[in-house]
Formats: structure tokens, C-alpha cells, sequence
């Protein structure tokens, strides 16, 4: 393998315009939000073409595979044509934000929340983020 088809992850992410900064991209990759076959990676790991990363982002889940390499950050239409996204349809998130976003909007003049009612607003937002 040569030098110039040698690719970092980190760089790979941010390339295809997963990440904003490169910086982040690598502090995804160290706090275990990109992985590979359910393992997490390094931010210094080489991409390789057919690869399939599962990326979280928030409550935001993506599964990409790599299709094409791209060494530079370019224009969204053709950093997407370097990936494919194999995420399912229930996992993106306007999915998740059109179907399970609860209403937290209190009426006008209800006062402050009780602790009662900051107890049963912490278990409706944690429902909403576990996995099944």
C-alpha cells in the first residue's frame, strides 16, 4: 500500500462533511462514537474502501459505507457520493424528532416547575434516549 492511498479515519469523517472540524472527527473517534464490526477505532486508523462505520453523533445514529476515497473537504453533493448511507429509515434522526419529540412547552402562567413535575419531565426525555 502506498503512501498517497493511506487514509485516516479522522480525516476520512471529516472529508465527507460528517464532522465540522477535523478536530472533532478525532475527538468522536476517542470518546467511542465511531466504530468498526461494534469495536471502537483510533482516530490514526486507515480507512479502507467496503469498510462499514457506525457513527453517533448525539441522538443522531449513522451507518456508512466507504465507497471512494476523499483526501480533501469538498461540496456536499460530491462528499456524498464517497459514502454510502446504509442507516435505516427509523434510525435518522428526523425520524426520531417527527415521532418521539415530546412537548415540553408548559402554559403561560403556571408558575415554576414542581419537583413532582421535574421528576416526570426527566423520565419522559429519558425514555426518549434508551435503546431497545
Amino acid at each position: 500500500m502506498g503512501e498517497t492511498e493511506k487514509l485516516r479515519i479522522d480525516k476520512y469523517l471529516w472529508a465527507i462533511r460528517l464532522f465540522k472540524t477535523r478536530s472533532l472527527a478525532t475527538d468522536a473517534c476517542k470518546a467511542g462514537r465511531i466504530k468498526l464490526k461494534g469495536q471502537n477505532i483510533k482516530p490514526s486508523a486507515i480507512v479502507k474502501i467496503g469498510d462499514v462505520y457506525q457513527v453517533s453523533k448525539g441522538i443522531e445514529k449513522k451507518i456508512i459505507e466507504v465507497v471512494e476515497f476523499s483526501y480533501n473537504r469538498t461540496d456536499s453533493p460530491t462528499a456524498l457520493t464517497k459514502y454510502k448511507d446504509l442507516t435505516p429509515v427509523e434510525e435518522t434522526h428526523a425520524f426520531k424528532s417527527a415521532f418521539h419529540a415530546p412537548s415540553l412547552k408548559r402554559d403561560r402562567g403556571t408558575g415554576r416547575p414542581t419537583k413532582k413535575d421535574r421528576r416526570e419531565t426527566d423520565d419522559l426525555i429519558g425514555g426518549m434516549f434508551e435503546e431497545d
